[in-house]
């Protein structure tokens, strides 16, 4: 066996909040991570759907990012949108 090619091995602290939230259609349980890595962007992981995604505030204006990375239609996106406005 060859040896590894770590690109980077760091051990960093971080805040995570864990929010679980009810929408018109759909439910949120969500693990929030921040951290000083990602240029001050969040790790937000959707634990019912094993989805997550790096976001920002640029990220939530970019249209069709949230309903992709989460793989929401149009409406339970937004709702999510809408909190996560809250965080950024």
């Amino acid at each position: 066996m060859s040896e590894r090619f770590f690109l980077y091995d760091e051990t960093v602290n971080t805040k995570t909040r864990f929010v679980s939230f009810m929408g018109e259609t759909e439910r949120f349980d969500l693990a929030i991570i921040q951290s000083d890595r990602y240029y001050g962007k969040y790790i937000v992981l959707n634990i019912l759907s094993n989805l997550f995604a790096i976001i920002g505030e640029d990220d939530l204006n970019e249209p069709g990012y949230l309903e992709h990375a989460f793989q929401l239609d149009e409406q339970q996106a937004q709702e999510l949108r809408e909190f996560l406005f809250e965080l950024v």
